[in-house]
């Protein structure tokens, strides 16, 4: 995998639609915040748009129309995560929201490579970058995998997740790289290096549920954000970090 400035870009792939991708990223990345973090999500899932969905206020401009129009910076595009006063660090989530038209536009090879450059932008200016990015089956996709220092492949709980899984890990060495994560949603898979549990708290107003630290959904969280970024994240009032359960499961 290619090296940003950040040695913190981690692309979350879905291993197939609905594992509850998006969702997981913004637990993470306000898992990190709570650590006093400054966390981006950029969104490479054009067409489920799910990412702006957790953000408030106009989309304008959205990711794809800084990838195929007139170029201007990241920072335009960036809109902040509505977080407890409580939580030290932010997020940033660029994500896509536009006509089909553009999104078709925003899957050319041209676009891909734009996308690869806002990335390292972030990478630059964030602590950790987070990408949410679909199953491997386009040009963005692919480009975001590339541009990432680490990848964790995101798949439920189900004999589809672990089909999914399988032609994920296929996939990606199509293209010369690996999974360093498997992180299973809605409960526990056997290919999973870390489960996140299923949660009531489903509907977006609900997000993010993470920071109810007594819970085994923050647990699950806070072990995901240690295990990609090599960080000690405490959750459910333990006193030590939770990296040492996860030792071991990066850069492997």
């Amino acid at each position: 995998m290619s090296q940003t400035n950040s040695t913190d870009v981690v692309a979350f792939v879905g291993a197939t639609g609905g594992a509850g991708t998006t969702r997981t990223v913004v637990e993470v990345a306000t898992a990190l915040a709570a650590d006093g973090r400054s966390v981006a999500i950029l969104d490479a899932a054009f067409a489920t748009q799910g990412l702006a969905q957790y953000v408030s206020g106009a989309i304008d401009p959205d990711v794809t129309a800084l990838l195929v129009d007139d170029g201007r910076a990241l920072s335009v595009g960036l809109r902040p995560l509505d977080l407890d006063e409580a939580v030290a660090g932010d997020v940033a989530a660029c994500p896509a929201y536009a006509p089909f038209e553009r999104l078709a536009r925003a899957k050319s090879v041209e676009a891909a490579q734009r996308l690869e450059s806002l990335i390292a932008s972030a990478a630059g200016q964030f602590d950790h970058v987070l990408l949410d990015v679909p199953p491997i089956a386009a040009n963005q996709s692919v480009a975001a995998v590339n541009a990432a220092d680490h990848v964790a492949v995101v798949a439920p709980a189900t004999a589809r997740g672990t089909e999914a899984v399988q032609q994920t890990h296929e996939r990606l060495a199509d293209i010369g790289t690996e999974a360093d994560l498997v992180v299973s949603t809605r409960g526990e898979l056997e290919t999973a290096d870390i489960s996140i549990p299923k949660t009531d708290a489903t509907a977006v107003a609900s997000a993010p549920a993470c920071l109810d630290r007594d819970s085994a959904f923050a647990g699950g969280v806070a072990r995901v954000a240690a295990a990609v970024t090599g960080r000690e994240i405490e959750a459910s009032g333990e006193s030590e970090g939770l990296l040492g359960s996860v030792g071991g499961l990066i850069g492997r």
